[in-house]
């Protein structure tokens, strides 16, 4: 199931955010959006399952018009895990369970508590199922707010900046974890990322904003040093290390021709 973004366009009130924005994303890809702060990121991620209405443009899950579709329709089709989370006093398997809304009624199903069942076993997340959420580390709290999503039963999958504030064993747990969820569930992910290392060792396609606009994209051929210091502003270099790109930046502007021992950058 293939997403297509196309020509969009928002403004908060007369100030314009995104300006004819166009991006895809595959089945069994990550994405990572990426770009300094203030570049609209976030802000597409809630134009793509319409938390926010884009002026213009189009927003397709394969045949679906996302932006004419109810909210029951688009909680359906895409799952969408927020940078922050609020983590209430329930336990984790009523968390993931809350993750059913879109298909049940009043009352909550046998069905429904083995699709939680099935997801928790799969994730390898039996240990936490009964824990408060509200307990949790900051990884096993995303983990099971990807695990809420997964139980949706989603097309599409977005995440906005979902290693924040985790440390560095946890962000790469994270990662690796949400690799293994689109790969076995065939799906497209798209996440805000502000680390460009953790995106180019995990993600498969990049989409680079700049000033509310698509200023790059494609696979690991557009993240080239020339391109990093247009759009964030600082120059870096590009090494290859255990056969995947590394981002460097140097230590002060001045240093736009590299360091003793630092081969120039893409």
């Amino acid at each position: 199931m293939i997403l297509s973004v196309q020509d969009l366009s928002f403004r908060y009130n007369s100030h314009p955010v995104l300006q004819d924005v166009r991006c895809e994303a595959r089945p069994d890809e990550i994405v990572a959006i990426l770009g300094p702060n203030g570049a609209g990121k976030t802000t597409l991620l809630r134009c793509m399952n319409a938390m926010l209405r884009p002026k213009t443009g189009t927003v397709m899950l394969g045949q679906q018009d996302i932006l004419s579709s109810s909210r029951r329709e688009i909680a359906r089709s895409i799952a969408h895990v927020p940078q922050h989370i609020e983590p209430p006093r329930v336990t984790a398997f009523d968390a993931i369970l809350l993750g059913r809304r879109p298909w049940i009624g009043m009352n909550v199903h046998k069905n429904d508590i083995l699709k939680v069942q099935a997801i928790i076993e799969q994730l390898h997340l039996s240990g936490l199922a009964l824990r408060y959420v509200d307990a949790m580390s900051g990884g096993e709290l995303q983990k099971v707010a990807i695990a809420r999503a997964l139980v949706q039963e989603p097309r599409l999958l977005l995440l906005d900046e979902p290693t924040s504030s985790l440390d560095l064993k946890n962000q790469h747990e994270i990662m690796q974890f949400i690799r293994s969820v689109v790969h076995t569930h065939h799906l497209p992910a798209l996440m805000t990322m502000h680390d460009l290392n953790l995106a180019l060792h995990y993600a498969d396609r990049f989409v680079l904003l700049k000033e509310g606009r698509v200023f790059a994209a494609g696979g690991e051929e557009v993240i080239t040093a020339k391109l990093i210091a247009e759009v964030y502003g600082i120059p870096v270099t590009i090494q290859r290390w255990g056969g995947r790109s590394v981002v460097v930046p140097h230590a002060n502007a001045d240093d736009s021709m590299g360091s003793p021992g630092i081969p120039a950058g893409r």
